[in-house]
Formats: structure tokens, sequence, C-alpha cells
């Protein structure tokens, strides 16, 4: 995957800085990676997000508060000073295209000089439309002279290697508004990287990504697909509904505030009824009304006003999939993360829609977190350390290669003339 080379002082600490800004948290993990590839988390900052709906910012002040503050409690935490960030992109729209292209190789073998011209972006961006911004290609599949199924096409040999990209674009102004917020609090942006991808390399296991899984992170604002087959992200998209929806409704359909439907939604709501939900009794505030100004409903009713939203976002999601044909190569399989995930009932609710097998995901491969961040909500900023584990093991592996002593005579002595000259 071809992305931005981090700079000179991420490379000096070593340290991974993970900042999600969402619609409803922002949160900030710094990560310090450990021998055996993985990354243990030294430092933990999140709080209410401010200045943003529905993933787009509406109020850049706000949002420049809410990263400098969380920022600085995971620097705090971890005892560093941090000036370079990998960005999740929640905003922005991100949409996927596949594409699919040849590169001549003229019979000689693959190397990897041939592979990063094939992959080399650069007559992307001169196509790429004004108000759109490429922010991942990557390569799905190859193949070698019409022959597909490779993998890894260095070593081997043919006439014309093949290559399947996918390439997630997002808005370029949201783009340019989220990067002016954090270049505000005096910090670089070191990599982008759109929120479905980070959410699913955060919770799906290897199996999942192989046999084809899709990955459904529920936020506050939207609601991120993405569909992993082959090992690699082949589709991602967006829903603009999420969590903050049904707050919303329960606010409006029962005239009660909306922190207080908030909290109704956390400790009664649920997205399928039980037997008892009649006999159960809440007792709800109404909004403007003084302390002994209140109502009663019984939970079926708040029941009734929670399914038809996570009704509608399944709805949403199966109708971005269908026309695509990436709901097949989704195996029976879906992972679902995000906080709004957490709802009750809103697993079974999925598996009844959508057909599939389902289960709820939660960061798998960061060490260090504690119980309270290591829910479904930090799938996206987990995921960001992973995309950066994974960049730099395969710029590891491409320097190894060009170091390996050159076989033959003529090769030793370049490379005798390389060490000496």
């Amino acid at each position: 995957m071809i992305q931005k080379v981090p700079s000179k002082s991420a490379n000096r600490t070593g340290l991974i800085t993970a900042l999600d800004v969402g619609t409803t948290k922002v949160a900030c993990f710094i990560a310090r990676p450990l021998e055996n590839g993985a990354a243990e988390v030294i430092g933990v900052g999140h709080q209410v997000s401010k200045g943003i709906k529905n993933g787009n910012i509406v109020d850049m002040v706000a949002v420049e508060d809410s990263i400098r503050t969380t920022v600085e409690a995971a620097e705090q935490m971890a005892g560093e000073n941090v000036r370079d960030v990998v960005l999740c992109v929640s905003g922005g729209v991100p949409k996927s295209k596949l594409i699919s292209f040849d590169v001549a190789i003229s019979g000689h073998e693959i190397s990897d000089v041939d592979l990063k011209r094939a992959l080399d972006p650069t007559w992307l961006y001169s196509q790429q439309v004004d108000d759109r911004q490429i922010i991942h290609t990557v390569p799905v599949a190859y193949s070698i002279d019409g022959n597909p199924g490779v993998k890894d096409p260095r070593g081997m040999y043919g006439e014309k290697l093949g290559v399947n990209m996918h390439v997630i674009t997002a808005s370029a102004g949201a783009l340019r508004n989220i990067t002016a917020c954090v270049n505000r609090c005096h910090l670089d942006v070191e990599s982008q990287v759109v929120a479905p991808y980070a959410a699913g390399l955060a919770c799906l296991v290897e199996d999942e990504k192989e046999l084809g899984v899709i990955s459904i992170d529920m936020g506050g604002g939207t609601t991120d697909i993405s569909v992993f087959f082959d090992g690699e992200v082949v589709y991602t998209d967006s829903v603009p509904l999420g969590g903050n929806h049904v707050t919303n409704d329960i606010a409006r359909g029962l005239s009660t505030p909306v922190a207080y439907a908030e909290r109704m939604k956390t400790l009664y709501g649920s997205a399928v009824p039980s037997p008892s939900d009649d006999q159960e009794v809440i007792k709800v505030p109404l909004v403007g009304e003084e302390d002994d100004g209140e109502n009663q409903i019984s939970r079926s009713m708040l029941v009734g006003i929670i399914r038809p939203r996570i009704e509608e976002i399944y709805e949403l999601v199966r109708e971005k999939l269908e026309p695509t044909g990436f709901e097949k190569a989704g195996a029976r399989r879906v992972v679902l993360t995000g906080g709004a995930s957490q709802l009750t009932g809103v697993r079974e609710l999925a598996a009844e829609m959508m057909d599939k097998q389902v289960r709820l995901g939660r960061p798998n491969y960061v060490k260090g977190l504690a119980e309270s961040v290591n829910g479904p909500a930090f799938s996206a900023p987990a995921g960001l350390i992973q995309v950066i584990l994974k960049q730099r093991a395969a710029a590891a592996m491409t320097s190894s290669r060009s170091l390996e002593v050159p076989s033959g005579k003529f090769g030793r002595i370049g490379q005798w003339i390389r060490e000496n000259i």
C-alpha cells in the first residue's frame, strides 16, 4: 500500500501516535512498537467530541480544542511529546474503486523495482477529480501473463504483470479541514487512514480476512462498511447514520433531554423486544419541566423507537453492498464494531436482517490497553497502529532484500564497489 513516508521525528522516536476524531469522541493512542511486530500502548487520551456532526466539521475551533486536550492527556500518560500523528478519516464520504492494469516485464525476473513501478500511484493522481483525494492504493491481487491468483510476483518470470488495485478516495475539502485542525495544534499528519479500513484491521482475525468478511463500524454519526477478501480490503463505504440518531429519536419521541435519552438508550435500550418489556416501567423526565415533571413509559415503547432506526441503518448497508456484489464476497460472516454496536439486540437484529453469522469485534492486536478503552468503541484508533506496523514491516522487508549480497562474479564486484567507493 502506498502511503506518505513517515517524517524524521517519527522515525527517530519510533513511537506511533494514532488520532481518531469522531462525531462522539476524540481518542489518541501513543504506542511503542515491540520486537515481535506488535505494539504496546503507553499513553491514552479520550474525551467527548465537540464541533463535529455526522462525521463533518462544523466548528473548527471546538475541534481544535478537543484534539489538543486529548493529545496532551495521552502525552502526559506516556511521558513523551509527540509531533506526528496518524489521522483517522471518519468523514469525507470515503469511496472505493477497483481498477486493473498491466505492466510490461519483457520476460525477465520480477524484482522490487518492477513491483514499485507497477504500484506507483503517480498516474492515478493525475486522473483524480478536484473534489476527491486519494487516501489508499491497495494492491488486491496480481496476475502474470493472464494467470490470476498470484500473491507475491517477486522472483517470478513473465511478459506482463497484471495488478488489481483498490483505490480509496475521500472529499478533499473535508480532509483539508481536519488536517488544518491538527496542524493548528502544532502536530503534523504522518499518514491518513479511512475509518472503515482501520476498524476492520483492528478487530478481524486473519482467517476472516482470508475467507471473506464484512466489517460494520457503527459510530455516533456514521456507520462505516469495509469488506475484506483474500487478506486485503476490497471495498469501503459509509452510511450517514449512527448511534446519535437513535439518541435523537428517543429525545424527540419522548420529549426528554438529549443527555437523558442517551442514558435511557444505554441502560434500558434494546433493538429486539422481550416478553417482559410491557411490564417494565421507565420514568422519563420531560424537557423544560421542573424536577417533578416526568412521564412513565413501558420499555416496549423505548424498543419501538430504537428498532426502526437500527433497521434503517442495516437496510442502507445492504443497499450499499448489493450492487457491488461484495455482499457475496463477504461470505457468511459479519463483524460489528464501534460504540453503537454495544447496544443490546443490535447483533441479533443484524443476523436476522443480513442472514449472516454476526459477532462483536474489539481490538485484538494491541497490548497495554485498559479494559475501559479495549472495547468496540476504540477499534479505529487501535487499527491505525496496525496500519503503521504493517507499513513499517513491508518497508523493512524491501530494505532487507535490497541489502542481500548479489550472487555471481559481477554481483560481488558491484557489492565491493558500493562498499568501498
